[in-house]
């Protein structure tokens, strides 16, 4: 069988982001008009194409405002559209989120608060809580964000440090009707992790929050100390009776998105090795996992694709531009150490590895090999964080600007 490497994982990269399309699954999902107002509002990387599908298929009156990454906004006739900062928020998510809380309050039962959400709220819908600064969160984010920390723990503070999150946006509509559509990026599809809840009760506690932080080594500011030793901290929990008309439907899921690549690897004769869509640690050790599966199938002499997704973390140590998928990538070509037949592909569904501009990177045998061509340390650029570096150097970064949808990260290994 001839098979270009490179276009078959990019076929396979394009399935999975259009399977999690807004425009794909909100329409399906739209709750019935109410008999009172509808006030449109929503965090995530998604919320701007999110709240066009609303629009475009809505048949009463809606207003309202989402927060969405700089990049990511969409026209939309009725909803407004704010840009903010991520992955550490800025003084634009701030504001954002101040506004759609006092849009939510002060409705009434016969009204719906339709809330799109979607990975990268957490950042994006930042209002830290009483007592607490923008620069205190930002300052507790960035640490957090370096210190190879999984996304459940990373939300758990950020849940206890915020004045929206939580769960806590949905108090704040009551006694309004609330649903709430989510589109997934964390593995297990928890809708109390995906930009840290704000719609949705939540089980972690003030004292797990502060235990992460020690975990991790990170001397918070004294303000968000403090604020962690207070009571009023705490979010509300499940069971919480505030919560009787909150519905929180998922949407898309990272599961959906691989289900769209393996039926297309399929459609083209390729036997497909399910990895899971919930994978998560180290992205150098992920890989290295990865390598010894591939390298196992390659002796039976039988094209494959192994398929995967998750969210791997990266500690940083170095100084470069890495991104979760590029590091994945550069330690599995070295882990290959230029294995033939063996190409790979690993990219976020939202467009943007990490802080760059890509959405991740494709490896082949020859990966190794050109970066030596170009006087490339692969080993020491690895450990330096910089994978990022050495793509760009060889033209291998797969640039698909921001695709408006975010189920976490994709990854494909075509053995050939």
């Amino acid at each position: 069988m001839s098979i270009d490497p490179r276009a078959f994982l990019l076929r396979l990269f394009r399935a999975a982001v259009e399977a999690a399309s807004p425009a794909a699954c909100v329409p399906p999902n739209l709750p019935p008009v109410p008999r009172g107002r509808t006030i449109i509002v929503g965090a995530g990387k998604a919320a701007a194409s999110m709240a066009k599908a609303v629009e475009d298929h809505w048949a009463g009156m809606i207003s309202g405002l989402v927060l969405t990454r700089y990049g990511h906004a969409v026209p939309c006739r009725s909803i407004e559209v704010l840009e903010a900062g991520h992955p550490v928020p800025d003084a634009a998510g701030q504001a954002g989120a101040k506004r759609m809380l006092d849009m939510v309050r002060g409705l009434s039962p016969d009204d719906l608060v339709l809330a799109l959400i979607s990975g990268g709220g957490s950042s994006l819908f930042a209002l830290p809580a009483p007592g607490i600064t923008l620069e205190d969160k930002q300052a507790v984010t960035r640490a957090l964000l370096k210190s190879g920390a999984p996304i459940s723990e990373i939300n758990c503070v950020r849940k206890h440090l915020s004045a929206v999150k939580g769960g806590r946006l949905a108090l704040a509509a009551q006694p309004a009707c609330l649903v709430s559509l989510i589109i997934s990026d964390v593995p297990g599809d928890d809708p109390a992790t995906v930009a840290s809840g704000p719609t949705v009760t939540d089980a972690t506690t003030r004292e797990q929050a502060s235990a992460i932080l020690r975990k991790y080594g990170i001397a918070p500011p004294v303000r968000v100390e403090t604020w962690l030793a207070d009571p009023a901290s705490e979010t509300p929990k499940p069971g919480n009776a505030a919560f009787a008309r909150v519905d929180n439907r998922v949407v898309a899921t990272a599961r959906n998105a691989l289900h769209a690549a393996i039926r297309g690897a399929e459609a083209e004769g390729i036997r497909v090795i399910d990895l899971g869509d919930d994978i998560e640690g180290e992205a150098h050790e992920v890989a290295r996992a990865h390598a010894d599966i591939a390298l196992r199938a390659a002796q039976e002499d039988r094209p494959c694709v192994l398929i995967s997704g998750g969210e791997t973390t990266v500690t940083v140590r170095g100084k470069g531009r890495g991104g979760r998928n590029s590091e994945y990538l550069l330690a599995l070509a070295l882990a290959l150490d230029g294995a033939p037949g063996i190409s790979a592909i690993a990219c976020d569904t939202d467009g943007i590895d990490g802080t760059e501009t890509n959405a991740g990177a494709i490896i082949t045998p020859d990966t190794l090999a050109h970066a030596r061509g170009k006087s490339l340390d692969a080993s020491a650029i690895l450990a330096q964080n910089d994978a990022y570096g050495l793509f760009h150097v060889l033209g291998d970064l797969v640039e698909t600007g921001p695709t408006r949808t975010n189920v976490n990260d994709f990854r494909a290994i075509l053995v050939a």
